[in-house]
């Protein structure tokens, strides 16, 4: 099985880690890493690396997400959606949806968000939502996060439902997010639905569901799902490197920038490739030097 990217369409009931145990064995592949967690409710894009591409993992983890989200209100949780214990009941007469729209408006751009207890951030070394099951609430401190932007907001009146899409950075918590437009609302509310339906170049156009894969597997046409690492990276410049350097690249040695004939800007990034077209590594320059960020050779 060659390293790469395989975009996945993450299903209601499984959670990221039963993907990753599921792909082990339609892959026969150990190494596989997912780029971020989706809560078991959840649905939609969740890419996940293979092989020598794991090592990608922490550069995926950065890049914007997409998510369709609806929410009730009128209701809390402990989990803050709706598989969740119910904390409280409000009224929302009074609420409008000039109103619901204003407030949600103003969660755009970069704003404060408590990391919810059910969640998979540590504190003291603890997962909080190891804390949380033990019935156990511990202080956490607020995270900067930013929402670049809330679209195709719609309002369902009679059942108190608000759908809405999100792009945001990483670290958004969409749960809470809906909890804290409720909050603001003065009625609460609790996420209903969730579906991720882009990470960077990951869409739900190009995603595959563990059955389509074991189909593709059993024709032995596996391979068709997995992408190049290098193809995340369109817009970075492609350099080819010849024998002597490729030492140093195997070794993950810097490079000088005498060592190429071409102007390279401060902390861009390129890609590198032997003289056979083999893509050995991705590089920043910095300092008058080109570092490696990741090595797949």
């Amino acid at each position: 099985m060659k390293s790469g990217i395989i975009n996945i369409y993450k299903e209601a009931g499984y959670t990221s880690f039963d993907v990753c145990a599921k792909l082990r064995g339609i892959l026969d592949e150990k190494k596989i890493g997912h780029t971020g967690t989706l809560d078991p409710m959840a649905e939609g894009v969740l890419p996940v690396c293979i092989g020598k591409a794991t090592k990608l993992v922490g550069l995926l983890t950065d890049k914007r997400k997409e998510y369709v989200t609806e929410f009730e209100l009128g209701k809390t949780s402990d989990t803050q959606d709706i598989t969740g214990n119910l904390i409280k009941e409000r009224p929302t007469e009074g609420i409008d949806e000039e109103k619901i729209i204003e407030t949600i408006n103003g969660f755009t751009g970069e704003i404060e968000q408590l990391t919810p207890m059910y969640s998979a951030r540590k504190v003291d070394g603890k997962k909080l939502y190891e804390y949380a099951r033990e019935g156990r609430e511990v202080e956490r401190k607020s995270v900067r996060i930013k929402i670049y932007s809330i679209s195709d907001i719609k309002i369902d009146p009679v059942n108190k439902l608000v759908s809405m899409r999100v792009l945001c950075e990483k670290g958004t918590y969409i749960r809470t997010l809906c909890n804290d437009i409720g909050e603001k609302l003065g009625c609460g509310a609790v996420m209903t639905k969730l579906l991720r339906t882009r990470v960077d170049v990951f869409g739900l156009e190009n995603a595959y569901r563990l059955s389509e894969l074991e189909i593709l597997r059993d024709s032995g046409r596996l391979e068709e799902a997995v992408l190049g690492v290098d193809s995340l990276f369109k817009d970075c410049r492609r350099l080819v490197l010849g024998d002597e350097l490729k030492k140093y690249v195997v070794n993950g040695n810097p490079l000088r920038k005498d060592n190429f004939e071409t102007v390279l800007n401060e902390n861009e990034r390129v890609l590198l490739y032997d003289n056979k077209g083999t893509f050995l590594a991705i590089y920043c320059f910095h300092d008058n030097m080109l570092r490696a960020e990741l090595i797949l050779v």
